[in-house]
């Protein structure tokens, strides 16, 4: 691990409501350099409040790896081509990495 900013990962974590959605985010982010790596998860139930009902669905979760210097790039991005009026936009900083692994995902996002 580095003290580096520019090399801090992030793991960034946002849902949506198909797989479709996510899919499309996701090689978005691939193409444009944005995270060096997306996954997909199907199957969460999420139960949330929203303009002031209580809601429950299924979601399909995606966390891209990135470094911090593209947080607000992948935050700006995500926000403004979800289809979710306020996305979620979660930035995890992990505590330990493999150093290999940290060093493929900025070659990938420079």
């Amino acid at each position: 691990m580095t003290t580096d900013q520019s090399a801090e990962l992030l793991i960034i974590v946002s849902s949506f409501a198909s797989l479709e959605d996510a899919k499309k985010m996701a090689h978005q982010l691939i193409e444009g350099r944005l995270a060096a790596c997306v996954q997909i998860q199907e199957g969460a139930h999420s139960i949330y409040r929203w303009e002031d009902k209580i809601c429950a669905g299924n979601e399909v979760l995606l966390s891209a790896k990135t470094v911090a210097d593209k947080w607000i790039d992948i935050s700006n991005f995500i926000k403004s081509h979800h289809p979710y009026d306020l996305p979620e936009v979660i930035a995890y900083v992990p505590e330990k990495y493999e150093a290999q692994y940290g060093k493929w995902v900025q070659a990938e996002v420079k």
